[in-house]
């Protein structure tokens, strides 16, 4: 019987190998995966601002309040928007300002620009 004196396993160019194409593959992965990030965010952002502006603008027409009346998130968070009595969170961190009736709401993001509502 002969013993083969070979061990069997990888060798150091196979792994090298390897572990460069698991390297290329997230050098693709992981910057595509950030900019999903970024958009969904972002679209989650826009559609709580019209959310928003949406409840302000029922809110104002049925308590009667002119254009240029302060809002507060109290007065249209749990009524006009479902969710948690204090509002809408946003996806980025930052915080919603609902801004005076007859403007745009507006969010700040901390780690970002600042989005703003677009008119219709």
């Amino acid at each position: 019987m002969r013993r083969s004196s070979r061990r069997s396993g990888f060798t150091l160019i196979e792994i090298m190998i390897v572990v460069m194409v698991i390297v290329i593959l997230m050098e693709i992965a992981v910057p595509n995966w950030i900019r999903a990030r970024v958009s969904s965010q972002r679209s989650t952002c826009m559609e709580n601002l019209k959310q928003i502006d949406s409840a302000k603008e029922q809110w104002a027409m049925e308590s009667g309040a002119p254009n240029g009346a302060a809002v507060n998130m109290s007065d249209v968070a749990g009524v006009y928007i479902r969710g948690p009595v204090s509002g809408p969170t946003c996806p980025g961190g930052g915080t919603y300002t609902l801004n005076p009736i007859g403007s745009n709401p507006t969010c700040s993001q901390a780690a970002g620009p600042t989005f703003h509502l677009l008119p219709y």
